[in-house]
């Protein structure tokens, strides 16, 4: 096993089951079942007739991270695994890892150590193309924009106001703001223009949110690519090519189904950032699970502010679902760097460090409490960890009234997870999500909404609406799309905006800069502070330490 790389050398030296396999433990018919190789498969939904019965529903959250992450992923796949030990039926529902910041800071993103989905090399770089598919309907559509302007402009489309940007499944700064339509008469009519990240994309929401064909390609129907010179809107139904675009996605629109290493059911499907966009992994992928299992384990990105919020707030509204417990990933390093200390100096002992930095847990415990929630903190251990500083967290969380437990699944899998496993069927039992309820009524309006999330989630004291922000308040207003729920793109470091303030800030203010219909997806997005769309590399992406071995294995993937 390398040392370099436990994960990829765990992963590459697992046993798997056949996906046929792992499908009949599922309860999934083998006509239902379209094979991708031995080991990762599509589900047509189409051709099964699932149960009529709903499973326990985990959300897995964290507290505000670090820039290498906390173990999120491999806690929901490892407590998966730990239900499975239990002799529950049990399905995870994730995200699919995205190239960018695989290529860029991640590495990866399938879980860690004992507690992955496989086959981990195939789920990060290609997969089933579902991305590539996104990536190409998403930028077919940018064309036959630019194509019809060129053709005569039939809609009188102003292109100073095409919001519909292409997309790339790479952090590519140097995109975010781009010229097209230059060489002449021939290359098409000059416009600013630029590209987002795919996980950014109205397409990327849109395919998480469709319930089937008939749902998806209404919803692309409805996307606002502009508007005209008189400022009306401008949808892909105006443009008449809502057809196309859905047939380049009929298969993406499947969700697919691998394995984790205890051999738990796991479907990967969808893959939109929290931090840019809602958050969660398809909708279809979770009821799919929901109908099979005894209990479906599925994570929300990032922190309660960002993931949790959207799932809750966006995919649980408008899917219908009732989280029934949630869990937050806590680390000691993650609470060291909100107590205070540098990340150079995370490996050294300092437990009045941890206790400070636990202000940021609790505002995370605190905040899935406001959605009716009781959530189980999961501390999970990493090997700089000291025991001293594992049970000064521990103790802390039961004086205070918390539920909490050691994980340690990137170690032990399954069996590192019955601790925290045992907690959540104790909130379960206790009443779990009886008390379920969404945060804001989105019929109150934008700012409404907004100041209720400001103020609620983030500690904030107000919203301060500037740049773009107040005339596209009265755009929203004036086509009735302010009444739709709100989607905050925002720091995954930070409560506030600013991704340098730690801790549990308050008093500060949420600064709006733009406010983006996504009238398919059925949300607004706010862009606040500095955050991208197109995010860029790091001074040394983690491509520098990826390669191929001469029998074809990936190398650095971690």
């Amino acid at each position: 096993m390398s040392a370099e790389n436990p994960d990829l050398a765990i992963a590459q030296a697992a046993t798997l089951q056949p996906i046929t396999e792992i499908a009949q433990t599922a309860g999934i018919p083998a006509e239902a079942l379209v094979p991708y190789g031995s080991y990762k498969a599509k589900i047509d939904v189409r051709k099964m007739t699932p149960p009529a019965t709903t499973a326990t529903l985990v959300l897995v959250s964290a507290m505000s991270p670090t820039p290498a992450g906390e173990g999120k992923s491999t806690t929901t796949v490892g407590l998966a695994d730990a239900f499975t030990l239990k002799g529950l039926r049990t399905m995870v529902a994730l995200r699919e890892p995205a190239l960018g910041p695989i290529m860029g800071i991640k590495g990866g993103a399938t879980g860690g150590g004992y507690a992955q989905v496989v086959p981990m090399e195939d789920i990060n770089l290609h997969f089933t193309g579902d991305f590539h598919a996104i990536q190409i309907a998403n930028n077919t559509l940018a064309a036959l924009v630019d194509n019809h302007i060129h053709q005569g402009n039939q809609l009188g489309i102003d292109p100073r106001r095409i919001q519909w940007k292409r997309v790339l499944d790479v952090n590519d700064r140097a995109l975010r703001s781009i010229v097209v339509g230059l060489g002449g008469p021939a290359q098409g009519v000059p416009r600013e223009d630029g590209f987002d990240i795919v996980v950014a994309s109205e397409i990327m929401a849109i395919l998480c949110l469709a319930s089937d064909l008939a749902d998806l390609e209404e919803r692309i129907s409805a996307v606002v690519i502009g508007f005209t010179y008189d400022r009306e809107p401008v949808s892909v139904a105006d443009l008449g090519v809502a057809g196309a675009i859905t047939m380049l996605l009929k298969d993406a629109l499947l969700p697919n189904l691998v394995q984790t290493l205890g051999g738990t059911p796991a479907l990967v499907h969808g893959g939109p950032f929290a931090n840019i966009a809602h958050g969660c992994n398809s909708l279809a992928a979770t009821k799919l699970a929901l109908s099979l299992s005894e209990i479906t384990v599925t994570e929300a990105g990032f922190g309660s502010d960002l993931g949790a919020e959207k799932f809750l707030d966006i995919k649980s509204r408008l899917g219908g679902l009732t989280p029934d417990a949630a869990v937050v990933v806590a680390t000691v390093r993650a609470l060291k760097m909100h107590g205070g200390v540098a990340k150079t100096d995370l490996a050294t002992e300092n437990i009045d460090a941890v206790l400070a930095g636990t202000v940021n847990l609790a505002r995370h415990v605190e905040n899935l409490r406001k959605f009716g929630l009781e959530p189980v903190i999961a501390v999970n251990r990493f090997p700089t960890d000291t025991e001293a500083e594992l049970q000064a967290v521990l103790d802390w969380a039961a004086q205070n009234g918390f539920r909490g437990a050691l994980s340690e699944v990137w170690s032990r899998g399954g069996d590192g997870g019955l601790a925290v496993a045992d907690e959540v069927l104790g909130a379960i039992e206790a009443g779990g999500g009886s008390d379920f309820h969404h945060l804001y009524d989105p019929a109150a309006g934008i700012e409404e909404s907004l100041r209720t999330l400001a103020r609620e989630i983030y500690g904030a004291d107000d919203v301060v609406f500037e740049d773009r922000a107040p005339a596209q308040l009265r755009m929203l207003q004036r086509n009735g799309w302010d009444t739709l729920p709100v989607c905050v793109a925002k720091t995954q470091y930070s409560f506030s905006d600013d991704p340098v303030l730690l801790g549990a800030p308050t008093g500060h203010l949420l600064h709006v800069r733009d406010l983006v219909p996504k009238i398919g997806a059925g949300f607004v997005v706010a862009l606040t502070g500095a955050i991208m769309t197109m995010p860029g590399l790091p001074k040394e992406p983690a491509a520098l330490r990826m390669g191929v071995t001469e029998d074809g294995e990936s190398i650095g993937l971690f």
